[in-house]
C-alpha cells in the first residue's frame, strides 16, 4: 500500500490540557469529506430498494436483504480496525477501509447477479465502519467540538442520500454508487493533501480509575445512546401513525434534522461545557422528550426536541472517553452501539405488538432513565484524578 506523506498538527493544538484546538480546514477537511460520503451511503439502499427490485427481480421481502448485509459488514469492521489499529497506523486503516468501501460500491452498481451485488453491499460495509472506527477515534481524541463537527457532516450526507437516488437512479442504477465511489477517490486525495489527526494519548498528568470497568461502562452508555437514536428513529412514525397523528414523515425527517443541528452547535459551544456536564444535560433533556410523547398532543414536538437533545452525546462520548482511556479502544465501543441499534428497535416492536403504541414512548422513557444513571456512573468514575509518579 503506498503510504502518504504526514501532515503534522501541533502538539499545543491537540493538547487537552492546553486552549482548545483551533479547528481548521487542514484538520477537518478529509474528516469532513470522509463522514459525507459515510452518510450518504449508510442512507443510500432504503431509497434505491424499487430500483433494485426492478433490475434484479427480486420481491419486497428479499429487496432489504442489501441493507442488512451493509449493515452487517459495518457492525463487524470496528473490532476488526481496532485490532489493525494496534499493527498499522492510523492512515494506513482508513487508506485501506476507503479503498474497501469504492470496491464494495463499485461491485453493487455494476453486480450483474443479486448475489454479486449482495456481496458488494457487505464489502462496502466493511469500508465503511473501518473508517468510521477510525476516524471517530481521531477526531475524538482531539476534542469535543471536532468529532461533533464531522459527525454533523455525517448526517448532511444522510440527508442528501435521497436527493442523489432520485435524481440518478432512474438513469442507471450505477450512478448513485459511482458518485459515493468518486467521493472515496475525492476522500483519498484530501487524505494525501491534509492528512488527519492522529490519535492523541490520554493527558500525561491523570490515570485512569479502574480502566476496565471505565470501558465497560462507556460501553454500555453507547449501546444505551445507540438503543435510543435506532429507536427512535424506527418507531416514532410508527406510533404518531398508531395514535392517529399525521405527518409522521415530516415528524421523522426534523427528528433526524435535529439530532443533525445537535452536533453542529456542539461543534461550535460544545467546548465550553465539560463533556460529562454535555452528555448528562442531554441524556436528562431526551429523557423528558420520551416522557413527554407519552401525551399524544406533545409527541411531535417532543419527538423534534429528542433528535436535538440526542445530538451532542455520540460524538462528545468518545471525546470524553479518550480523557482517560486509549482512543484506539473507541472501535470496540462502537461494537457495543451496533448491539444497542440492533435489540431496541426489535424490543420495540415486541412492546408495540402487546400494548399498543403507547409502549413507544414509554419504553424510550426508561431506555432514558437507564442513559441518565449509566452517564452519572460513568462521570463519578473518570474524574481525573494525579497520575502516580
Amino acid at each position: 500500500m503506498v503510504g502518504f506523506p504526514a501532515v503534522s498538527v501541533p502538539e499545543s493544538a491537540l493538547s487537552k490540557t492546553s486552549s482548545p484546538v483551533r479547528l481548521s480546514l487542514p484538520l477537518l477537511g478529509a474528516g469532513a469529506a470522509a463522514f459525507f460520503t459515510l452518510g450518504i451511503i449508510q442512507a443510500m439502499y432504503g431509497p434505491a430498494f424499487s430500483f433494485f427490485q426492478a433490475r434484479f427481480g427480486v420481491d419486497t421481502a428479499a429487496v432489504g436483504w442489501i441493507a442488512s448485509v451493509h449493515f452487517l459488514g459495518s457492525a463487524l469492521a470496528p473490532p476488526l480496525t481496532g485490532v489493525a489499529l494496534t499493527r498499522f497506523s492510523l492512515r494506513r486503516v482508513v487508506v485501506a477501509g476507503l479503498l474497501i468501501l469504492a470496491a464494495g460500491v463499485g461491485l453493487v452498481g455494476f453486480a450483474p447477479l443479486w448475489s454479486l451485488a449482495l456481496a458488494g453491499a457487505l464489502v462496502g460495509g466493511l469500508g465503511l465502519g473501518t473508517v468510521s472506527a477510525s476516524l471517530n477515534a481521531a477526531y475524538a481524541s482531539v476534542g469535543t467540538r471536532a468529532v461533533n463537527l464531522v459527525n454533523a457532516v455525517f448526517g448532511l450526507g444522510s440527508i442528501a442520500a435521497p436527493l442523489v437516488v432520485a435524481g440518478l437512479a432512474p438513469r442507471s442504477l450505477a450512478l448513485p454508487f459511482l458518485v459515493v465511489a468518486g467521493l472515496s477517490a475525492l476522500t483519498l486525495g484530501l487524505v494525501r493533501l491534509w492528512g488527519i489527526p492522529a490519535m492523541q494519548p490520554a493527558p500525561a498528568q491523570t490515570a485512569a480509575a479502574r480502566p476496565g470497568v471505565q470501558l465497560g461502562l462507556f460501553a454500555f452508555l453507547i449501546a444505551a445512546y445507540v438503543g435510543l437514536e435506532a429507536g427512535f428513529g424506527a418507531w416514532l412514525a410508527r406510533h404518531l401513525d398508531g395514535i392517529g397523528l399525521a405527518g409522521s414523515a415530516f415528524i421523522l425527517s426534523g427528528f433526524w434534522a435535529g439530532l443533525t443541528l445537535g452536533r453542529i452547535i456542539t461543534g461550535a459551544v460544545g467546548a465550553r461545557v465539560s463533556p460529562p456536564r454535555l452528555v448528562l444535560g442531554s441524556a436528562v433533556f431526551v429523557t423528558l422528550c420520551a416522557v413527554a410523547a407519552t401525551r399524544p398532543a406533545l409527541a411531535p414536538a417532543s419527538y423534534l426536541l429528542a433528535g436535538l437533545a440526542l445530538g451532542p452525546i455520540f460524538g462528545t462520548t468518545l471525546a470524553w472517553m479518550t480523557r482517560t482511556l486509549p482512543a484506539r479502544l473507541i472501535p470496540f465501543l462502537l461494537v457495543a452501539g451496533s448491539a444497542g441499534g440492533i435489540l431496541m428497535p426489535i424490543l420495540l416492536g415486541v412492546l408495540y405488538s402487546r400494548s399498543g403504541p403507547a409502549a413507544v414512548p414509554a419504553a424510550l422513557a426508561v431506555l432514558g432513565v437507564v442513559l441518565v444513571v449509566l452517564v452519572a456512573a460513568t462521570a463519578r468514575l473518570t474524574r481525573l484524578r494525579p497520575a502516580a509518579v
